[in-house]
C-alpha cells in the first residue's frame, strides 16, 4: 500500500513527450481507466474522444490555451460531459487516467479547453454535450521533468476540521 499511496503522492503533469505513439496495450489502459471510473448514481454521462491524428492534435490545441502538450502528445483524450453529467464526475475520471498512465510509464498533462463551443464542433459533438477537459499522454521525452510550482501550501493552510 505505501508504494501505491507514494504514487498517488508524486503525480505530476508532464508536459514533453517522445516523438512516438503510444501502443495500443497503453492506450486500452489508459481508456479503461477512465470507463470504469466510479460516477454519480453509477450513470457514467460521459463519453471519451481519443485523439492521435498528429493534424487533429494540432487542431484540438486551437480550442484552448496553453495547449502545447495537445499539440506534442501521442494522444489526447477529451472528456465530454453528456446530458445530466458532472463536472466532479468527470474530474475523477482525468485523475484515474492519469494515475493509470504513471503506473505504466506514460507521462500526462491536464488540459483546459477554454472554448468549449469550438471544441464541440471541432470533435462534431451535439448541442447538449460539453468539452471542455482533456488530457494529453505520452511517453515522457529524456529531459522531461514536473512543472515547478513550489510544493503544497501548508497543511493548516487548506485543511480545516468541523468548519471552516
Amino acid at each position: 500500500m505505501a508504494d501505491f499511496y507514494q504514487e498517488i503522492l508524486s503525480l505530476r503533469a508532464i508536459r514533453a513527450y517522445e516523438d512516438r505513439p503510444l501502443s495500443d496495450e497503453h492506450l486500452d489502459a489508459i481508456v479503461e481507466a477512465a470507463r470504469w471510473t466510479g460516477s454519480s448514481k453509477n450513470r457514467q454521462d460521459w463519453s471519451f474522444v481519443v485523439v492521435t491524428d498528429r493534424d487533429r492534435l494540432h487542431g484540438l490545441a486551437e480550442c484552448g490555451d496553453f495547449t502545447q502538450p495537445v499539440r506534442d502528445s501521442a494522444a489526447t483524450i477529451v472528456l465530454v460531459k453528456e446530458p445530466g453529467g458532472h463536472d466532479f464526475d468527470l474530474g475523477r475520471a482525468a485523475q484515474n487516467m492519469m494515475l493509470a498512465a504513471k503506473a505504466i510509464g506514460v507521462a500526462s498533462c491536464p488540459i483546459t479547453l477554454h472554448r468549449p463551443a469550438e471544441a464541440r464542433q471541432f470533435l462534431g459533438l451535439s448541442a447538449e454535450q460539453e468539452a471542455r477537459y482533456a488530457v494529453a499522454f505520452g511517453y515522457p521525452a529524456p529531459n522531461a521533468a514536473p512543472a515547478k510550482f513550489g510544493g503544497r501550501k501548508p497543511k493548516d493552510e487548506v485543511v480545516r476540521y468541523d468548519r471552516a
